[in-house]
């Protein structure tokens, strides 16, 4: 359970949670678990009915029995009445079209927390500044939710932590109280910019390490594309005014090896398909239509990085590959033969 925020912070009474896929989900059952009241929305009736009345997900956690007191709708009006938090738990490429359509809805002055990681296609903006583009919201009102957390472990309640990133100190302690569990541990940061970037850039670099996987590459592959995945990452996140050494915490190096580590990563089993040879159209076939978060956002974060002078091989060649201007192998043996130069 969690505990009561300190003095002169108010906790949430109510919280809402739209976007039942596996993350929104997990989320919504570590608040319920944390004694937090929340209801979850699911664009589809019949999800929001199992929830509600089964206690179970069976589209995206058909083994978790989730809590009674998780409450659950297909009616965003419904959802929104009267939270005090509302948390975006959507694919980035898809959240713009759908807080338009929330937005009428919002409860005044209510705090905005993004579970999406990604940069927007063709604006190149963060998740926050999408979320503030559209409702007018100040960037103190927006927190954003990075770490190691593969919803699958979580949601089996295996130990983690997490990082609530909040240019508003005593809203991101707000929203650390609201989830907080025996088995989700969050932590506070202001540092919004470094947080979003961690948790985007990962992606890119988890398609890097599955494809190297697929392509047979070993464990000193894989530990030099996390590292020097890192460094990118790092670079440009310093560049757009983070500070680095956030990305040497969960929001970065933490997110980072676990979601190019564990074969539950989405972006990790993605690249697996593209080194094994797959095309990106087939990849997703084989990943029963879903396609990998860092395959949308590979071409913003590399435009981003290109318009900031910052120089980002990996993301470079991830981009290259999900374009279809090179395969697989190419793209390794490129990476491998680069210039030599001081780490």
């Amino acid at each position: 359970m969690s505990t009561a925020p300190p003095d002169g912070v108010a906790p949430l009474r109510r919280v809402a949670v739209l976007g039942a896929g596996s993350w929104g989900t997990t989320f919504a059952k570590v608040l319920a678990d944390a004694g937090t009241p929340v209801t979850l929305w699911a664009r589809r009736a019949e999800v929001a009915e199992a929830v509600a009345r089964e206690h179970r997900n069976p589209e995206y956690l058909p083994d978790v029995t989730l809590p009674a007191e998780l409450a659950a709708t297909a009616d965003a009006d419904e959802a929104l009445a009267g939270a005090e938090a509302v948390v975006l738990a959507l694919p980035a490429q898809r959240l713009r079209e759908n807080l338009e359509h929330w937005r009428p809805h919002l409860p005044e002055g209510v705090t905005l927390v993004s579970l999406a990681k990604g940069v927007e296609r063709g604006t190149l903006l963060r998740m926050s500044e999408v979320i503030c583009q559209v409702t007018d919201a100040g960037a103190d009102r927006v927190a954003v939710v990075s770490g190691p957390n593969l919803a699958g472990e979580i949601a089996a309640e295996q130990p983690t932590a997490t990082v609530v990133a909040c240019r508003d100190h005593d809203r991101a302690v707000a929203v650390q109280h609201a989830c907080s569990t025996g088995y989700f541990k969050p932590y506070t940061n202001t540092d919004v910019v470094g947080c979003e970037l961690g948790g985007a850039c990962k992606n890119v670099i988890a398609l890097a390490c599955g494809t190297a996987v697929g392509l047979g590459y070993g464990d000193n592959t894989m530990a030099s594309l996390i590292t020097r995945g890192l460094a990118e990452i790092s670079r440009l996140a310093v560049a757009l005014g983070a500070e680095p050494l956030t990305l040497a915490g969960l929001a970065g190096m933490g997110d980072l090896v676990a979601t190019c580590s564990s074969p539950l990563s989405r972006n990790r089993r993605f690249g697996e398909a593209l080194g094994r040879g797959m095309s990106v159209a087939e990849a997703e076939e084989a990943n029963h239509g879903q396609v990998a978060e860092g395959v949308k956002s590979c071409d913003a974060i590399s435009e981003l990085a290109r318009r900031h002078g910052v120089d980002t091989p990996i993301v470079d060649a991830v981009r290259r590959v999900c374009d279809g201007e090179v395969s697989a192998k190419e793209v390794g043996d490129e990476l491998i033969n680069r210039e030599l130069k001081v780490e």
